[in-house]
C-alpha cells in the first residue's frame, strides 16, 4: 500500500467524501483524488491536515508503507 491508497481507505471507512476532504484541509478535489492515485507527493504540512481531518495521526497514514 502507498500513502494514497492509505487515505483513500480510511477516507471511505470514515464515509467522507474526496469533496469533503478537500475543504476540510483547504485544497481542490483533484489533488485529493491525485494523492490518492499516487499521481501526487503531498507536503508534511498537507500529510498533517489530512490525518487530522480523519481523526488520525501521519502514522497511521504510513502504516504498511514499504520503505
Amino acid at each position: 500500500m502507498n500513502i494514497g491508497e492509505n487515505i483513500k481507505k480510511l477516507r471511505t471507512e470514515k464515509g467522507i467524501s474526496q469533496t469533503e476532504l478537500a475543504q476540510r484541509v483547504c485544497v481542490s478535489s483533484p489533488m485529493i483524488s491525485m494523492i490518492e492515485r499516487g499521481t501526487k507527493n503531498l507536503t508534511v504540512e498537507l500529510g498533517k491536515a489530512i490525518a487530522d481531518a480523519l481523526d488520525c495521526t501521519i502514522n497511521d497514514l504510513l502504516d504498511g508503507i514499504q520503505r
